[in-house]
């Protein structure tokens, strides 16, 4: 099954730490932020594994090759210029076409969730794509979701007053199984972002579910949470 992880970005909340190094490459108890992830990504079946780059990435792909130490298959895909999060996936689009789903994962996400289970709601539901949710008072992505977890409102940048009214507490998580049909609502060779160019699009269309977090989920975007990742890891 094939998974691609986003690690295009900057990093730039991180400050001092990113300066000289991707984020993806911070270390926690001596190992990169993204191994962790291509670690959890090979036990829950995911062995072919695409990584976007744009900042040093000469430093990922040292240091990751081919995959072939952690049991995966890893290509990479070179950004010269940023192409957001949607942008990046469809830049991928032949390979991610391949199989009837594949999974997204934000490069700066450490979580031990069961993908396994969240790919067979997907397919059971027919759907366009699941988004791993879990919940929070605010967030970026805001998401409501009816009793069948069809999602049925998707506010991305909330404005404080919609923040503070809201009736859900329901938030996007940075990961998400898609089907390759949703790569067709991706315009090609041009910045495009999954939240607000995709996802709050096609809710319209019933095809966009969510899927609750049961396991642990953590996105490094501040020293704050790498320390708390760390103190985690080494629990």
């Amino acid at each position: 099954m094939k998974a691609m992880v986003l690690c295009a970005g900057y990093g730039t909340r991180l400050g001092d730490l990113t300066r000289e190094t991707p984020k993806p490459m911070l270390l926690i108890e001596g190992r990169p932020l993204l191994e962790y992830i291509i670690r959890h990504l090979g036990q829950q079946g995911f062995d072919e594994i695409a990584i976007n780059l744009h900042f040093k990435p000469d430093i990922v792909q040292n240091y990751f090759g081919d995959g072939t130490k952690w049991g995966v298959h890893i290509v990479y895909s070179i950004e010269p210029e940023l192409l957001g999060t949607a942008g990046g996936v469809k830049k991928m689009a032949e390979l991610l076409s391949q199989d009837d789903a594949f999974l997204v994962q934000y490069g700066d996400i450490i979580t031990d969730q069961d993908f396994q289970t969240m790919l067979k709601i997907h397919q059971q539901k027919q759907a366009l794509t699941t988004l791993l949710l879990h919940q929070r008072k605010k967030s970026n992505s805001i998401v409501t979701v009816n009793k069948d977890w069809r999602i049925t409102q998707f506010l991305e940048r909330p404005k404080e007053e919609e923040q503070e009214g809201k009736l859900s507490h329901w938030v996007h998580s940075g990961i998400a199984i898609c089907s390759p049909q949703l790569l067709e609502h991706i315009p090609k060779s041009q910045f495009c972002d999954l939240p607000r160019d995709v996802y709050s699009k096609i809710v319209s269309s019933s095809q966009l579910f969510g899927y609750p977090l049961s396991g642990y989920r953590c996105a490094v975007d501040s020293p704050e949470r790498l320390a708390e990742v760390r103190t985690a890891i080494h629990k």
